[in-house]
């Protein structure tokens, strides 16, 4: 069986078929880093984490882009209610992400673009746009485009002009020739900081959301590529907008395929700052393992609703210490995966549909049963190196099986000791693995010119 994905543009499952035979190009929209990453950048990460991980065990090349928005108008506002740079306030969120999702196993991109170093792209493609008559400086000064003149405008989504012209105001907003237009580069405001502000031949200004995405994709994978991916809110208008702006300016197909996560949810209602049921990454890892939290996150499938409750973390770790206490009583005995094997071909059938995680777990706890009634230590090795494949099982087992209790103090002292060693030796990869254990256990360190102090995460 060949590896099919559902394809939000299709609403239905295709085979995979990457343009260039045997290389997989991939974009998914990234964190826009005003503030730390919550629960649901955790599952996006996660899951074309998974994504991507399970490509290379197919055999395949992967180039995987996930893009950073480092200029928009919240990241503008916090900085200045912060009284800080917009860079030093999107380097530290941008340190802050890359600890959480180091602390989560998540491996890094092959590219992490960040917006504010392809403007020069972007107001080319704006250009583009004008060029083609599909974008228009407005009285106002931002640039727009114009959504009426791209036929198909609507196609992923499935929202269509007329419905969306029920929505519409009566006044036209902000200069614009049409209230679906959206803006492409906006001009720049008395009241924004010069760190916001670039030179183009429409003024001062900065891009608007929607293109940072078109101008890095493009750049870094080619007018066309193979899958474009993030979460489900971001379908419409962003994904939408994409496309109209890609496709006006290339006359070609963006994605082949376009992949969109679930929402997280929290007992059962949708995650919201508004709600106050809304949850950092560092709120999580304060009260579980890192490695249960990717459980939690990976045994549902990707495109369902993610409940987020105490309960299933609890029954994640529960559940993980199954599978970790099968390899700490048969030594796993190295082995490649011969797919061809009962075992790993259930697993294989199953990631090839539509990366079923689901049914690759129950696959994982069935290959556990049988290691504890046949002491194998292959099927014990086995059994590691199909969970490596979801980006589990690679701890030692008894460390995990006796990681229950929290860190205490001397520990925590010791660590940040080896810490200030390993840098001193400038073994810096020493030194963020001791950075990101900590993290895992919810402990968040704070270097100074005096040393480094330490707090539980809040």
């Amino acid at each position: 069986m060949s590896l099919c994905i559902y394809n939000t543009l299709s609403r239905a499952l295709e085979p995979l078929s990457p343009l260039e035979s045997g290389h997989v190009r991939m974009y998914v929209c990234g964190m826009t880093v005003y503030d730390l990453c919550h629960l649901g950048h955790a599952r996006s990460m996660v899951a074309f984490d998974v994504v991507q991980r399970w490509l290379k065990a197919s055999g395949l090349r992967v180039t995987y882009v996930r893009n950073v928005t480092d200029i928009d108008d919240k990241i503008i506002k916090r900085a200045l209610d912060n009284g800080e740079t917009i860079r030093a306030l999107t380097d530290r969120m941008v340190a802050a992400l890359h600890q959480d999702a180091d602390a989560l196993g998540i491996e890094r991109p092959t590219f992490e673009p960040r917006a504010t170093e392809f403007v020069p792209q972007m107001l080319s493609l704006i250009g583009r746009l004008e060029h083609q008559g599909l974008a228009y400086q407005a009285s106002n000064g931002d640039v727009n485009f114009a959504v009426r003149k791209f036929p198909g405008y609507g196609k992923l989504s499935g929202k269509s002009l007329d419905e969306l012209r029920a929505g519409e105001r009566v006044a036209v907003p902000d200069g614009k020739d049409d209230p679906l237009d959206f803006v492409l580069w906006k001009t720049a405001k008395p009241s924004e900081p010069m760190d916001a502000q670039w030179d183009s031949v429409y003024g001062k200004g900065r891009p608007g959301w929607h293109i940072e995405c078109s101008a890095m994709c493009g750049q870094l994978l080619g007018e066309s590529f193979d899958i474009h991916g993030g979460g489900a809110d971001l379908q419409f208008p962003h994904h939408e907008n994409e496309i109209a702006q890609s496709e006006g300016a290339s006359g070609k197909p963006l994605a082949s395929l376009w992949m969109h996560n679930g929402f997280v949810t929290r007992d059962n209602e949708k995650m919201s700052k508004s709600l106050g049921n809304f949850f950092t990454i560092r709120d999580i890892l304060a009260r579980f393992d890192a490695e249960s939290t990717r459980f939690f996150i990976i045994r549902a499938h990707y495109r369902s609703a993610l409940n987020h409750s105490d309960a299933h973390l609890e029954d994640a770790r529960n559940s993980l210490k199954r599978l970790y206490t099968a390899l700490s009583l048969v030594a796993p005995v190295p082995v490649s995966i011969d797919w061809t094997q009962p075992f790993a071909a259930r697993f294989k059938a199953a990631m090839d549909e539509d990366f079923g995680t689901p049914e690759a777990v129950a696959v994982l706890f069935d290959l556990a049963s049988e290691v504890n009634k046949t002491g194998s230590g292959e099927l014990a090795g086995l059994l590691k190196a199909l969970g490596g494949c979801l980006g589990l099982l690679q701890g030692e087992p008894k460390l995990f099986l006796q990681a229950g209790a929290r860190l205490d103090e001397t520990r925590i002292s010791a660590l940040i000791g080896q810490r200030a060693d390993a840098k001193k030796a400038r073994n810096f990869a020493e030194a963020d693995r001791i950075r990101n254990e900590l993290l895992a256990q919810g402990i968040v360190l704070k270097d100074s010119p005096s040393g480094t102090d330490w707090e539980a995460a809040q």
